[in-house]
């Protein structure tokens, strides 16, 4: 074969020596032979690709790096080491075997027949964004990260035709495929007339004739480093990207990908400059030569969307371990002791449910939203530090550091072409994986409605400086927030404990109310497995034989995203209906008894809540359906968290409540209509004397100023009684 004689291709420059037309033509067959020859398997790939793309009219040939490193190394290194200069021979090498293709002779193609454009891919190793300096400037790189905004289309002239306004004089120039502004020539170029005289034309006099100018697709990303490659302390880096042509409009911003390109740098615009003190100054950018998202399939890469062989047997054999679902639980920050239920709760947030089209193409979210409402101290920042670590794409941010914009989308200002442009904050960019939100109730209340459409309907809709768009936020969230009085006080209501509107706490799937509780035996335990985690690094309960690794966890859970989507069975989804009426009715007996309506509701939303955990379990085991068994498990889930609280509520108010009807009966009879006493007077007899709770009273008040018995003058110096 022709690969065994690289020989036949060799070129060689001295330092300091252009390259020439021959030795152009040598790297252009080089390039040919490599496109027409090289086969896998006896199959030409090259050649039958570039035939079906231009079949297509979409004149582009994917080529992987490892197949030229394999046919001829030589040639390779060449493109690696100048790609500004191979890189346009080999496209003209695939537009002439396109040609080839298209046409039978070259003569009957057109002079107008595209470049076909090469697009690259690499399974090289990713050089990290604040790691590039000047030694990788023209060079080919490879770096990773996550796209935050991505530019309108816009027209990049690749050749104009510059006439001048006095003399008509018409020229054509090539621009470089760059950021820069292309040098027009400030003086005209006509030669001189036959008398030898030259027009006196003047100063800058060319204009550009649009019409016979050639342009192409061009388009600006801005990749930013990922949270997990940023060190503490440090801000994320960013990089412009260029694309042309068909890699345009290929990803969206919040997309993770891997970016081929070349290292370039461009000297920027500067508005109202009058020194040259920055001419020597440039700015660093990178010319796209591919990109490689997740779903990319790359023969022989290492993407985290391919799984190998043994991998996909690996987690099929784990699918089928009777106590996985035990096991993984345990596996959910096992340096934090207890939590059972609460770990079982994150691990089915980790995997979801399955999203749902519906026939009138109403959406239907798989994602599992899951809120810890407790006490300082109970584990709830570690819990969300640790999904954010094991889940294969997971933002953390706290509340009180977040605004409305830089949770959903906020619009900025390019500032060259003074265009707006949407920039996605960290629900955009966590699409299709979790943000954790640690101080949830101390964000301001106009930013937690801001969440209220991505959290339901998982889109994020943006209507401000002419920018009208729809963007998607396809993630889970798991919110931590401490009551309001900083612990939770049993002597007041879920309601006042909480102080979350009911529209943000029905879009939760599942809602804990985590007490720090004083019980000697529990104390006990929990003492000895912290003072083991220090001194030992871990507790022995810890090294349990068969606990999966932080990454086996990672990649397990994206397989099951990727490969499982369950549906309930119809004996899951009956026993899953009757079950739902059941605890509707309970919920409607309890308040008509109380004179108060629940905190916590229990929606159609809590119904598909379950659904969506009966899913997310099912989907744990690799199984297509969601049986009995899991809608059981779903149950019980639910009851330990939403379920208890709005219990606890009911329970911890049955003797307030009692009290609260003996302290209103108590007032009423001490104090007729039209009299007043003083506040302090009033607690005096039923706090002090009485031996009733301050809550009590404080709730008998409220309710006789509810029902328009009394009223307060002077904040609460004295209470005077007015009648209905």
């Amino acid at each position: 074969m022709s690969f065994e004689r690289p020989d036949t291709y060799s070129t060689s420059v001295l330092p300091g020596e252009a390259p020439s037309e021959d030795q152009f033509s040598e790297v252009i067959k080089a390039f040919r032979r490599f496109i027409l020859e090289f086969r896998i398997n006896n199959r030409f790939i090259y050649r039958e690709q570039l035939r079906e793309n231009i079949l297509l009219h979409q004149y582009q040939l994917t080529v992987n790096n490892e197949h030229l490193i394999s046919y001829h190394d030589e040639l390779n290194k060449k493109l690696a080491d100048d790609p500004a200069e191979m890189i346009p021979l080999f496209e003209q090498a695939i537009t002439e075997i396109a040609k080839r293709i298209a046409y039978i002779s070259s003569s009957d193609a057109p002079s107008t027949f595209p470049i076909c454009q090469l697009i690259l891919l690499s399974n090289d190793s990713r050089v990290s964004i604040r790691d590039l300096d000047a030694e990788h400037i023209s060079k080919i790189v490879k770096i990773s990260g996550i796209v935050i905004s991505a530019s309108t289309l816009h027209s990049k002239a690749t050749e104009v035709t510059l006439m001048c306004r006095n003399c008509r004089h018409i020229m054509k120039l090539k621009i470089p495929s760059s950021f820069g502004f292309p040098q027009i020539p400030n003086r005209c170029q006509a030669p001189p007339q036959p008398n030898g005289s030259k027009s006196e034309c003047p100063p800058d006099p060319y204009i550009i004739v649009h019409d016979k100018s050639t342009f192409i697709d061009q388009q600006v990303l801005k990749l930013q480093e990922t949270t997990d490659m940023v060190p503490v302390g440090e801000l994320p880096r960013h990089i412009l990207l260029s694309v042309d042509r068909y890699l345009c409009n290929k990803v969206v911003p919040g997309t993770r990908c891997d970016v081929i390109g070349i290292y370039s740098i461009y000297q920027a615009k500067v508005r109202n400059s009058s020194t040259n003190n920055n001419a020597a100054i440039r700015n660093p950018y990178m010319k796209v030569l591919g990109i490689q998202t997740e779903s990319d399939s790359i023969t022989g890469g290492a993407l985290s969307g391919v799984f190998s062989e043994e991998e996909e047997e690996e987690f099929i054999a784990m699918s089928r371990l009777p106590d996985l679902y035990d096991r993984f639980a345990r596996s959910i920050a096992p340096s934090i002791y207890g939590s059972t239920d609460i770990k079982k709760a994150i691990t089915c947030l980790l995997f979801g449910g399955s999203k749902k089209i519906l026939p009138d193409s109403m959406r239907l979210r798989g994602d599992i939203n899951v809120l810890l409402l407790g006490d300082p101290g109970t584990a709830k920042s570690q819990l969300l530090k640790f999904v954010e670590k094991v889940s294969p794409i997971a933002i953390y941010t706290s509340g009180k550091g977040s605004s409305a914009a830089g949770l959903t989308a906020s619009v900025q200002r390019d500032p060259n072409t003074r265009d707006f442009y949407l920039e996605g904050g960290a629900m955009v960019l966590a699409d299709g994986g979790v943000v954790c939100i640690d101080e949830f109730d101390k964000m301001r209340e106009e930013d937690r409605v801001a969440i209220h459409e991505a959290m339901e309907q998982q889109t994020i809709s943006i209507a401000k400086a002419g920018i009208t768009t729809v963007l998607n936020s396809r993630t889970s969230v798991l919110a931590a927030a401490n009551p309001v009085f900083g612990r939770y006080d049993d002597m007041r209501s879920a309601g006042e404990n909480i102080d979350f509107q009911t529209t943000i706490l029905s879009r939760f799937d599942m809602i804990f109310i985590v007490k720090d509780e004083h019980n000697t035996q529990r104390d006990l335990s929990i003492a000895h497995h912290v003072m083991n985690v220090h001194t030992n690094g871990g507790s022995a309960d810890d090294q349990v034989e068969g606990e999966i690794s932080v990454e086996k966890m990672k990649r397990y859970i994206q397989y099951c995203r990727a490969k499982c989507a369950p549906r309930l069975s119809e004996e899951a989804a009956e026993m899953l209906s009757s079950h739902f009426v059941s605890i509707r009715k309970e919920v409607k007996e309890r308040e008509s008894y109380s004179s108060e309506r629940s905190s916590i509701p229990i929606t159609v939303r809590q119904l598909e809540a379950i659904v969506r955990i009966s899913e997310s379990l099912a989907k744990l085991e690799l199984s297509p359906i969601a049986s009995e068994a899991h809608v059981e498990e779903a149950i019980r889930l639910f009851n330990a968290s939403t379920m208890q609280a709005i219990n606890n509520e009911n329970a911890d108010n049955a003797e307030l409540t009692g009290q609260v009807t003996r302290i209103e009966g108590e007032i009423k009879r001490r104090l007729p209509i039209g009299w007043s006493t003083s506040y302090s007077t009033l607690r005096r007899q039923f706090v002090d004397k009485g031996s009733y709770p301050q809550a009590a009273l404080e709730k008998a008040l409220t309710v006789l100023e509810r029902k328009e018995s009394i009223q307060f003058r002077h904040q609460r110096m004295s209470v005077f009684r007015c009648g209905v």
